[in-house]
């Protein structure tokens, strides 16, 4: 069985120390970069060198949300960012839905074209006009239209045949520092917190196939972030509001991960809240000590939530993509709002 972390590479084709990397048995993913990226063709030599090094074969993921977040632009649609989708709704909420599936269709079967399994997407934070990180990457304030859109996204991902990632649980949008950089955290009570940016993740249910935890501290609440914490994973996240799917923690590497010590003791401290898979990002010596510290052991459970994530057709290739009536209408429906 495939391991928990999630790994990068270095450049844009593997090294020695990549392969050696991604074949030791705690690796279960890669996570792609703008980095990782040249061109479609280089793209899709790239994955097929990933997934050739592993059987079952290593799942190969990306932040591919659109606007500011999107790493491979050149040779792949614009993606709006999402907050102009929500922008839609505000004059015509059936367009807004229209558009917000082309564009999870679109993000889709462009990435399973050249070998991408995955991207983790959909924001579902709340545009509180105060987060400097999540800003025009949120649909809304109103957690309703947010939940409506996210779920128009996951639908036209899941007709291409992909997973999701509802992000950031229980939510971002609040807190203003920028959790790459510093620790943020939201001050708000438990039942605000519920009744506002956490009410997505209920209101979705089981149309998350997966979910990615704050790196946010909610003393009312936990002294310990979000992804290090058993009261959010495991008390509210999988018992109260009942969600079955994969868990990943946000990138092990970033300032707001320290509140639980260096990338081991993170590492350590995400597992035993109950996440299963741990991204280490921009970290490669951080990932190797990370992979000869941890003890982890496989389960049933685990292997039915990757199992979730595993692509469920066979994407089409890039040329037949181009032949596909369903992309062009996709594409069509996109471009009628962002020419």
């Amino acid at each position: 069985m495939l391991g928990p972390v999630v790994v990068d590479v270095a450049g844009k084709e593997l090294t020695e120390t990549d392969r050696r990397r991604l074949c030791h048995p705690l690796v279960g993913m890669v996570i792609l970069f703008s980095r990782n990226y040249e061109s479609p063709e280089q793209l899709r030599r790239l994955c097929e060198e990933i997934h050739a090094l592993r059987e079952p074969r290593l799942l190969i993921t990306v932040d591919q949300e659109g606007g500011r977040v999107q790493r491979f632009r050149t040779g792949f649609t614009r993606l709006p960012p999402m907050a102009a989708v929500g922008r839609i709704w505000e004059r015509d909420v059936l367009r807004a839905s229209r558009t917000a599936l082309a564009a999870g269709f679109v993000l889709a079967t462009e990435l399973l074209a050249h070998g991408v399994d995955m991207s983790f997407t959909p924001v579902v934070d709340l545009d509180w006009g105060k987060s400097t990180v999540i800003g025009d990457r949120a649909f809304h304030a109103d957690p309703r239209v947010v939940s409506w859109l996210a779920s128009q996204v996951g639908f036209g991902l899941a007709l291409a045949g992909m997973s999701n990632c509802g992000k950031h649980f229980p939510g971002h949008g609040w807190a203003h520092a920028d959790s790459h950089f510093e620790l943020p955290v939201d001050e708000r009570t438990l039942e605000q917190i519920l009744e506002q940016d956490a009410s997505p993740y209920e209101m979705m249910g089981i149309a998350l196939d997966a979910v990615m935890p704050a790196h946010v501290i909610y003393p009312a609440v936990d002294p310990s972030p979000a992804g290090f914490s058993r009261r959010w994973i495991q008390e509210i996240l999988r018992e109260r509001l009942d969600f079955q799917g994969a868990i990943f923690s946000d990138d092990l590497s970033m300032a707001g991960a320290r509140a639980a010590g260096d990338v081991v003791q993170a590492a350590r401290a995400a597992l035993a809240a109950g996440c299963d898979f741990l991204l280490v990002c921009n970290d490669l010596a951080g990932a190797d000590r990370v992979l000869d510290s941890i003890e982890w052991e496989p389960s049933e459970l685990f292997a039915q939530r990757r199992a979730r994530l595993v692509p469920r057709l066979g994407g089409l290739s890039p040329e037949e993509l181009l032949q596909s009536e369903t992309y062009r209408r996709a594409l069509a429906d996109l471009h009628a709002e962002f020419p």
